[in-house]
């Protein structure tokens, strides 16, 4: 991708028929705080790479220090009531991330708070290393969250987990943040990125159709009720009946070989 970015460092990684998107927050100094800028330049980067047929799986990280620290609070504390619906502020700009198809992993160390949490939570899975921490501080600031936190948070880990941290403001460290279901799995540190994008190669061997379609229907069950979604699941398996890629896998499979997926095209 060959837009000049400030507040993000973008590449790709990968060298089979579909490749991972690595983009990597990059404001070091504020601990990769979520600016405007910042928010612009990542819906940007993203649907970008969603739209590239070359692209799979798209991983996003911070640095060894933080993930995101939270929302950038100097440029918030200038904002009042009227400006904040004028201006739309974060609806206009930070969801980019929910209008992507393709699979996104969250790659998290050190601090992921308060806005920081919610957009590791607004993506796929999150990967964490040993040294992550996790938590919705907005209480301290008088302020809920404001990017899903009260919401998303609630539905990962269950009610009470959830009103302990977002009412005493606490961290939760990597191992809690396992054992409570917000995070996928937990490495080490050093092992971050790479079992991120071994996850996303992973990902990338499949059909790609099945994967856009696997996350819709997750999304669907978070957010809705269960008889609708489980009837949505039904018609979607049904119509994977009529693909390429079903015939492929399940030949494969039956042949004892790797399937060799065509990823929707004829």
């Amino acid at each position: 991708m060959s837009a000049p970015y400030e507040c993000i460092l973008t590449e790709v990684r990968g060298e089979g028929q579909r490749k991972t998107a690595l983009i990597r927050l990059n404001r070091p100094k504020q601990l990769n705080a979520l600016s405007d800028q910042l928010f612009d330049e990542l819906g940007h980067a993203l649907l970008g790479f969603d739209a590239d047929e070359g692209i799979g799986c798209i991983v996003l990280t911070g640095s060894e220090r933080a993930f995101a620290a939270g929302a950038d609070i100097p440029t918030l504390a200038q904002y009042d009531y009227m400006r904040a619906i004028r201006e739309n502020m974060i609806t206009r700009n930070w969801e980019h991330i929910l209008r992507v198809r393709k699979p996104v992993i969250a790659a998290v160390a050190g601090f992921a708070l308060g806005g920081g949490c919610e957009l590791a939570m607004m993506c796929d899975f999150i990967i964490a290393a040993d040294t992550a921490k996790f938590g919705q501080p907005e209480i301290k600031l008088a302020v809920t969250p404001g990017a899903g936190g009260t919401q998303r948070l609630p539905r990962a880990i269950g009610k009470s987990k959830a009103m302990d941290l977002l009412l005493t403001a606490r961290m939760m460290d990597a191992a809690e943040a396992e054992r409570a279901g917000l995070v996928s799995r937990v490495v080490p540190a050093e092992q971050l990125l790479d079992e991120a994008l071994s996850a996303a190669e992973a990902i990338n061997a499949m059909s790609a159709p099945v994967a856009v379609l696997m996350k819709e229907l997750v999304n669907r069950a978070f957010e809705g009720p269960l008889s609708d979604t489980v009837a949505v699941e039904r018609r979607t398996f049904h119509s994977l009946f009529g693909t390429p890629d079903q015939k492929e896998g399940m030949a494969a499979f039956l042949e004892k070989r790797a399937p060799q997926f065509r990823h929707g095209k004829a």
